[in-house]
């Protein structure tokens, strides 16, 4: 997947689609794996430091930076804790690892190497459909 959303004045790219590995399931049955997630702002990371949620137990943190910067799931009409908090823990580590990558380095994409032709190329750790890198 690409990303939706680049600046055009500097080019910054704000906005990262991705593909959760397992899906969330809403109570309809449906499975939502398609979703864009922003880069965080400082208040997505200073704002819930004042939740009494929080402050109960720090690694609900995660769930509200997530809820804050995950923008599009699916079909799903809005994205909040009880959405976040619903994912199966293989897809909420996804994110986690989405959400440090783009909010660390930028990007989704790594440059790796072949072991057996030893060719470099990019791989897009936003993940895509079962098959395709």
């Amino acid at each position: 997947m690409t990303a939706v959303t680049t600046t055009a004045q500097t080019g910054l790219q704000t906005e990262f689609d991705f593909v959760l590995p397992l899906g969330f399931a809403s109570d309809d049955g449906q499975i939502h794996r398609n979703g864009t997630m922003r880069l965080a702002r400082a208040r997505d990371e200073i704002a819930p430091l004042r939740d009494p949620r929080v402050r109960d137990n720090e690694a609900y943190l995660t769930v509200i930076l997530l809820a804050r910067t995950v923008t599009r799931l699916g079909d799903l009409s809005t994205i909040n804790v009880n959405v976040i908090e619903g994912l199966f823990t293989p897809d909420l580590a996804f994110l986690q690892d989405l959400y440090r990558r783009i909010n660390s380095e930028g990007r989704t994409t790594t440059e790796v190497e072949c072991p057996a032709c030893h060719e470099a190329f990019a791989v897009d750790l936003a993940g895509g459909a079962p098959g395709e890198s």
